[in-house]
């Protein structure tokens, strides 16, 4: 299996938010901190403009497996324009694929092409209790797990905390990485 990362292009657009966005039911959605209530872009919205937060977006990538489009990496600063404190997100859209090891492949590479082209001391990863296999992805990266702030996302009548992972470069390269 071969796993491999890039940027959004106009040629490939359609495709992702048909992978992405086209099913409304699609069960990626119940992890990805559903008790936000989102709004994904309808194709109408996409094809008038929505797609250009995701066009050769350095902070945005598509996960590609075998030539396959699976899923996407971004990362968003949550400092705002002060840029010292970036956190990453992943997401493989179609389940059949999840457990296959592609999630760890595609968020090591991204960790790594983040930390290689962006100076920063560290790099973090937030999700919520409910979503097990996104703790358990980060932790196997050798991200540690430096918060914890409990009962704070509601969601189908229930509590659940938000989690905050992390890792230096200093780990990150420790680890044979970068």
């Amino acid at each position: 299996m071969q796993v491999t990362l890039r940027p959004l292009t106009k040629q490939d657009a359609l495709a992702f938010w048909e992978l992405a966005f086209a099913d409304s039911n699609a069960e990626w959605r119940q992890w990805d901190g559903p008790y936000f209530n989102d709004h994904y872009p309808s194709r109408e919205e996409w094809l008038a403009g929505a797609a250009q937060r995701y066009l050769n977006n350095p902070l945005r990538q598509v996960i590609w497996v075998d030539g396959q489009m699976v899923g996407s990496v971004s990362a968003r600063y949550e400092d705002g324009d002060l840029k010292r404190w970036l956190d990453v997100g992943i997401t493989v859209y179609t389940s059949t694929q999840w457990g296959q090891g592609i999630g760890r492949i595609a968020l090591s590479l991204w960790v790594d092409k983040l930390f290689a082209q962006i100076d920063l001391p560290h790099i973090g990863l937030t999700t919520w209790s409910g979503n097990i296999r996104m703790m358990r992805l980060a932790e196997r990266l050798g991200m540690q797990q430096e918060a914890r702030i409990r009962q704070v996302r509601y969601w189908q009548g229930r509590y659940y905390d938000s989690v905050k992972y992390g890792i230096l470069r200093s780990e990150w390269k420790t680890n044979g990485r970068i």
